[in-house]
């Protein structure tokens, strides 16, 4: 069966007692981890009992088909139903996985814990078609839930947050489940364990996180804007050095823009800026509104829309080029720097 989205982690808490076999896999490796684990322990109570948890990688099955047969079919000697965890499942498992589905033995709930797979995977099918398998999506959170997530572990902890501090959480985590957690985990220590019934403020979060490439991507992107060449070539240096994705930096500062334009837009149809600004979802920091507000002021619609074009045609270079990917989306930050400055002078 086919697991929606919005429905995984209820099913993952508690499967249903027909399903043998569940298939995690999606682009979020932390959230499919902590899915794994979930479902573990739904079933065997812990993920380290070595008497009711097994695992191995799917590799292991092309030397040895006969063993995912043999694992769902094993006994755990402490008594309890076993969970038998497979890692790195790719369609080179479909067919065996299928095979088996059609009669499988035993009482262990064998799960499959996978990457990112195309709508039109062999194992994804396999799981989706089968009554006694399921197949849960592991997507990145959205926003909403990065809130949730938020409230909800600062809750457990006897905390509460300001929205302001909330909106600047939201617009920048969720790459991540695992990651995710990490950062609020973090902040729950940063505020103290006796801090119980205490809101967290927007410099709390910024103490938190200020030393994380959160913090440098919201300085190289407004300083693209503001039209500082320099802090843009030096922030982008350190950021790709830490193994942060140019694609991502492109698509942060594609964001920015297309929020201006948003506010340009609606001050062309006779909306106040500070009006216009309040309607922007996630809303602009407070630490950034005077900034945003100049830039609003700066930037002309059609100059933001040849700033756009600037980076779509980076993007496309790209991933279609053999040029380095670094470079050329370092060349259209300056590019818009550069444009940015120039309109100020006008």
């Amino acid at each position: 069966m086919k697991i929606q989205n919005h429905r995984a982690d209820g099913f993952i808490s508690k499967p249903d007692t027909n399903v043998r076999a569940v298939l995690i896999y999606g682009p979020d490796a932390g959230l499919v981890r902590e899915r794994l684990n979930t479902i573990t322990k739904s079933i065997a109570g812990s993920v380290d009992d070595p008497f009711r948890v097994s695992e191995f990688d799917a590799g292991a099955l092309k030397d040895d088909p006969a063993r995912l047969r043999d694992e769902a079919a094993s006994m755990a000697l402490t008594g309890g139903r076993r969970v038998v965890r497979i890692r790195d499942a790719t369609d080179t498992v479909a067919e065996l996985c299928g095979k088996w589905l059609a009669s499988a033995t035993g009482d262990a709930m064998v799960v499959f814990a996978a990457g990112d797979l195309p709508a039109r995977s062999k194992l994804r099918l396999a799981f989706e078609e089968a009554d006694n398998a399921a197949a849960v999506p592991c997507y990145a959170d959205d926003n909403e839930a990065i809130s949730r997530l938020v409230r909800e572990m600062l809750k457990t902890a006897g905390l509460s947050i300001s929205g302001d501090a909330l909106d600047w959480l939201v617009d920048h985590l969720g790459g991540d489940r695992e990651l995710t957690r990490r950062e609020i985990e973090k902040l729950i220590m940063y505020v103290g364990g006796n801090a119980a019934g205490r809101t967290i403020s927007e410099d709390d979060v910024l103490a938190c996180v200020g030393d994380t490439s959160a913090v440098d991507l919201d300085g190289l992107i407004y300083a693209m804007a503001d039209g500082d060449q320099a802090t843009v070539q030096r922030i982008y240096a350190r950021l790709t050095a830490e193994g942060t994705s140019a694609i991502g930096i492109l698509t942060a500062a594609s964001r920015h823009l297309v929020r201006l334009h948003e506010i340009r837009g609606k001050v062309a149809d006779g909306r106040g800026l500070d009006s216009a600004m309040m309607s922007l979802r996630p809303p602009v920091f407070f630490k950034f509104k005077g900034r945003f507000q100049a830039q609003a002021n700066r930037w002309t619609e059609s100059l933001l829309a040849r700033g756009l074009g600037v980076l779509t045609e980076a993007e496309l270079a790209a991933k279609s080029t053999d040029m380095p990917t670094e470079a050329v989306i370092e060349r259209a930050l300056i590019q818009i720097a550069q444009a940015a400055r120039s309109a100020a002078r006008r």
